[in-house]
């Protein structure tokens, strides 16, 4: 890929004007209900300029700094994934007239283009790709994701401020964005240091108003990447952390969690990597045809401990237990890599401000170490 180049601050209309006309809706951080959303954008003019995130367990609020940078909010609630999962669609139809008729329905999608996702959205993104597309942890391709993800142009935004619920650094996936974008922004002063990480974000690259950029512009980009990390005071050790978490299934750690969660699934909803859904089969009213049809779920629901007549989760210690396991354990059994990506937002997002840190760091200061018997993993309902 090219050196990395200069966009002035006053050009940042031409990028999004150069996406537009090769067809993409671009999307962009906005604020919408006390909150950074990402929303359709015409111009620099729609951003959420000025805006900085508060953020700590169970808390969120935005304040206006009145420094006009466009990207110093860290995040919102949204991620990448509802722009590749969808939250609900309907995977195919099937109709009965005079026979059995099975269509497919795989969006028909106009390309997207989002500015402003973040290292740990990569990440995210990352991990959803080795859920839902066919490789070395997966012999199937969703369909459905494929085709969003094959129509999306990411233009990533790396950190320069990290909120207090950031822990990217302890899972070595940010601040700074790796790979898996196509462009990359690094916000300074007056412009943003642009690098193209795709050759379409390369391609992209000859329609903007570019300057190259000077020794002293990369090593201002690197020593702001560098600052947000540094000011991180979230850190998760995972060292060992599948044997702590299988062998301590019985801890009382997991009754204490459970007096104080309430069950919401906002953690999951706001998770960048979690997958839960539930399907279902929806008649129409003449009984002539049907939609077969995918939604978020969570395995914080009591409906999807719901297997073959029995509960397997019946009590919220065993939902939590199940979700923390999971994510930090068994993902990296099922996919070579943790579910998390320590972007905070189930911390920042939990109505009780449960911190995931916190339960680890508590087993592991009073870890038990008894193996529980397969069986305590599904209690009787």
């Amino acid at each position: 890929m090219s050196q990395p180049s200069l966009l002035a601050r006053a050009d940042f209309d031409s990028l999004i004007r150069a996406l537009a006309a090769r067809g993409y809706r671009v999307l962009g951080p906005r604020v919408r209900s006390g909150s950074i959303v990402f929303d359709e954008i015409s111009g620099a003019a729609d951003l959420s300029a000025g805006f900085i995130s508060v953020q700590e367990p169970g808390s969120y609020r935005l304040e206006d700094s009145g420094n006009g940078r466009y990207f110093d909010y860290v995040h919102g609630p949204e991620s990448l994934k509802r722009f590749l999962f969808a939250p609900k669609e309907t995977l195919w139809t099937v109709s009965a007239g005079g026979e059995v008729s099975f269509k497919e329905t795989l969006p028909d999608l106009r390309p997207l283009a989002v500015i402003g996702a973040r290292a740990c959205d990569l990440a995210g993104v990352s991990v959803q790709d080795r859920t839902f597309l066919a490789g070395q942890h997966s012999n199937y391709t969703d369909p459905y994701y494929a085709c969003r993800r094959e129509n999306l142009f990411i233009v990533a935004v790396n950190c320069t401020r990290s909120a207090a619920t950031c822990f990217c650094v302890s899972m070595n996936t940010g601040p700074r964005a790796r790979a898996g974008y196509d462009l990359a922004l690094t916000e300074l002063d007056e412009a943003f240091l642009v690098e193209a990480g795709s050759e379409q974000g390369e391609t992209l690259l000859a329609d903007l108003p570019l300057k190259p950029a000077r020794d002293v512009d990369e090593t201002a980009a690197t020593q702001a990447i560098a600052a947000a990390a540094d000011s991180q005071t979230r850190r998760l050790d995972t060292t060992d952390i599948q044997a702590l978490l299988f062998s301590n299934l019985e801890h009382p750690r997991w009754d204490d969690v459970a007096e104080r969660c309430l069950s919401c699934a906002n953690c999951t909803m706001v998770c960048p990597t979690c997958f839960c859904h539930s399907e279902s089969d929806v008649m129409s009213l003449d009984g002539t045809a049907s939609e077969h049809r995918r939604e978020w779920s969570s395995c914080f629901t009591l409906q999807h401990g719901y297997i073959h007549g029995a509960q397997i989760r019946p009590q919220i210690r065993h939902r939590y237990r199940q979700w923390l396991t999971h994510k930090l354990a068994a993902w990296i059994e099922q996919f070579g890599a943790s579910g998390c990506v320590g972007c905070g937002r189930c911390i920042t997002w939990c109505p009780t401000g449960i911190d995931l840190i916190e339960e680890v760091n508590a087993i592991r200061a009073t870890r038990i170490d008894t193996p529980a018997p397969f069986a305590s993993l599904f209690p009787p309902g």
